[in-house]
């Protein structure tokens, strides 16, 4: 299987709305897929669709080889950031990725601590979360989006309030999750990351997958 993610005449309307219209998608296992396009043409809610977090109105979501809401209600191996986390405002950084780390139980404590200092977070900080800045709040997204080593990893604007330093940290992360084999969709505002990052590069207008430009060399 050479495709992690297939997309086929995937539709959805809200309250009348229809805000994915007939997409078809293949991503290619191990590569990373940037989506641009304007606030409200549809990628938050592709990248929904494609955890397993909404429901299509039509058309089929299959996920390594599972359909969603058929053989499985969400993707088996997955790291998320789409919009803000709901991480507990009374605890800590470590606190949070401890129990969210829990839910599976499939990494050890070292590797909790490990995925805070990659992002540049300290694992002995006795901050709490609603203490955090915006940006401290970014890179502990992406600490328990990657973890656990998912096979697949959806970031919505992975470098959205950080620094020139936290957003050249986040894309070499993203560069080394892509070298372990996981595939990646992103979407960004940012044309930087498109450019840099991007082996394909789809373009969402009004809820359509409006062309692929292609892979990037």
């Amino acid at each position: 299987m050479t495709n992690a993610i297939e997309l086929n005449e995937v539709n959805k309307r809200i309250a009348g709305n229809l805000v994915l219209n007939n997409i078809s998608l293949k991503a290619e296992k191990g590569k990373i897929h940037a989506f641009y396009g304007a606030n409200g043409s549809g990628k938050s809610m592709l990248f929904r669709a494609i955890c397993g977090l909404i429901k299509p109105t039509g058309g089929e979501v299959i996920v390594e080889g599972k359909k969603l809401h058929k053989e499985r209600s969400f993707p088996e191996s997955i790291g998320v950031v789409i919009e803000s986390p709901g991480f507990w405002q009374d605890y800590t950084g470590l606190e949070n990725l401890k129990m969210l780390a829990s839910i599976r139980n499939r990494i050890s404590h070292k590797e909790v601590r490990n995925s805070l200092m990659r992002v540049g977070l300290d694992p002995n900080d006795s901050r709490k979360y609603k203490k955090y800045s915006l940006g401290m709040k970014q890179r502990l997204a992406i600490a328990q989006a990657i973890m656990e080593e998912p096979r697949i990893i959806i970031l919505d604007e992975p470098t959205n309030a950080l620094d020139e330093d936290g957003i050249e940290l986040i894309r070499q992360i993203i560069r080394e999750e892509k070298e372990r084999g996981a595939t990646f969709l992103i979407a960004s505002h940012n044309k930087e990351d498109i450019e840099l990052l991007a082996d394909y590069k789809y373009r969402m207008v009004d809820g359509r997958l409006k062309d692929e430009t292609g892979r990037t060399e």
